[in-house]
């Protein structure tokens, strides 16, 4: 690979990226990937240059569209460079990340990003699981719990609801990636062994 040009084109679709709410460029989940490929030839320096594509120098937030700053999304993706101990990503990077979703959350969870109120509540576990402690990591667990509890769509849990609202359901029903709500379980295991 010869950098970020190389691996927008082994993600893209018509020239762009895809993603839940629709297609956008040098979004950071297509990234993510391609940097533990990177790491995992031995290019660990090529790996760490893709984290520099999308940040604000300022606010040191990754874009989830380097075409539209101030646009943001759950970085779901990097709880296995946490769980796999890949070191990607500096632990005050996954920090930050965590302090910027808590001013974000709604009433039934987290948005999975800055263009809808939706999320998805796996993506949301897997971010809740790079939490630095528990108190944290229940203050997003804790709302999904709220948004089961509360929603009327009274079918097998959706993992793609609303967060604000009513909490409703957007879709899916019972789909095994509610397998995703155990990656705290998966992270606290491996950390004990």
């Amino acid at each position: 690979m010869a950098g970020a040009a190389d691996a927008e084109r082994c993600f893209a679709t018509d020239g762009r990226l895809p993603s839940s709410s629709g297609p956008c460029t040098s979004t950071d989940q297509a990234s993510m990937p391609v940097m533990a490929y990177t790491r995992d030839f031995g290019r660990t320096d090529q790996a760490r240059s893709f984290m520099l594509i999308g940040y604000d120098e300022v606010k040191d937030i990754r874009y989830m569209d380097t075409d539209y700053p101030g646009t943001w999304s759950i970085k779901y993706n990097m709880v296995w460079d946490k769980l796999w101990g890949l070191r990607l990503f500096p632990d005050d990077v996954m920090r930050r990340e965590m302090q910027f979703y808590l001013k974000h959350q709604n009433e039934f969870g987290l948005p999975l990003d800055s263009r809808e109120a939706y999320s998805k509540s796996d993506w949301i576990m897997w971010a809740a699981a790079m939490a630095p402690d528990n108190d944290t990591f229940l203050q997003f667990s804790d709302r999904i719990y709220h948004y089961a509890d509360r929603t009327p769509t009274r079918w097998p849990l959706s993992d793609w609801y609303w967060t604000n609202g009513d909490g409703s359901a957007r879709a899916f029903r019972a789909r095994s990636v509610i397998g995703g709500h155990w990656m705290k379980v998966l992270m606290d295991r491996r950390n004990r062994q």
